[in-house]
């Protein structure tokens, strides 16, 4: 019997992307979804581009795509920033691709981190010694919200892993000694709730497809998605044979879907 599927939550880099280029045969993969579910939303941990850019990005190479049908981490940060510190000062350490989204949405970016009321830990390129040393006089100064756009330490590039923003929260974490009190982006709660209020359907009619096992799988199966791994990104075998999470299928790539929503 074929499992009927309403929508599709969909991971970019790694899945879709690698770097700056399609996936082979991703966009075929994109094209037997939208042919057999009414909804598709692209949820990525890459806080660096906005909705609109990677919606631009992805028409220019062909795969069907609107603003809104694209959720990033910056975007979950944004509103939780929205909802838990509207009115405070806020000291980011994140690149100005990350930075400009949050002056876009009128958020109260401060340069001094003794004047802020809360640090917020991006991507970042440029990290260094100095970011870990305003992360401590924020702190010493009365900050109290320490806030990260997710949680991935590593992320793929076509050259193989390098640096993600989990690893500069890590950095700010340890140096301050404390937890965030959250980190946005997948597997979070905060994440899925918005992906499931723009879906506006049943979890457990959705597939969730994605490359990381502790992110994406995680994600899909803390709200009850059919979960998919692909093995175009980040997670191995040997990552899959330890994983507390298990996938309901794995694939080679995002192009062999049609494989699932025919089973």
């Amino acid at each position: 019997m074929t499992a009927a599927y309403r929508a599709a939550v969909v991971d970019l880099d790694g899945t879709v992307l690698s770097g700056e280029s399609l996936l082979p045969g991703a966009a075929d993969g994109l094209r037997a979804l939208r042919d057999r579910v009414e909804r598709i939303l692209f949820v990525t941990n890459n806080p660096t581009r906005s909705p609109e850019a990677y919606a631009e990005h992805l028409r220019d190479m062909g795969v069907e795509a609107t603003p809104d049908e694209i959720l990033t981490s910056c975007d979950a940060t944004i509103a939780y920033l929205r909802a838990h510190h509207a009115d405070d000062a806020l000291f980011a350490i994140a690149e100005e691709s990350v930075t400009s989204q949050f002056e876009n949405a009128n958020l109260d970016l401060v340069e001094d981190p003794t004047a802020s009321d809360a640090v917020v830990v991006g991507y970042d390129r440029g990290f260094g010694y100095d970011d870990m040393t305003a992360a401590i006089r924020a702190f010493d100064a009365g900050a109290t919200g320490f806030v990260g756009t997710d949680p991935d330490h590593t992320v793929p590039s076509p050259d193989g892993p390098v640096p993600g923003s989990g690893a500069l929260v890590h950095a700010v974490s340890g140096v301050v000694d404390r937890d965030p009190d959250a980190i946005l982006g997948k597997p979070s709660a905060e994440t899925a709730d918005i992906a499931l209020d723009r879906l506006g359907v049943n979890p457990g009619a959705c597939l969730m497809v994605g490359d990381r096992l502790n992110t994406d799988v995680a994600f899909g199966d803390a709200v009850g998605m059919t979960t998919v791994l692909v093995r175009t990104g980040i997670a191995t075998d040997a990552d899959l044979a330890d994983s507390d999470v298990a996938p309901d299928y794995v694939l080679d790539g995002l192009r062999d879907i049609a494989a699932v929503l025919s089973d």
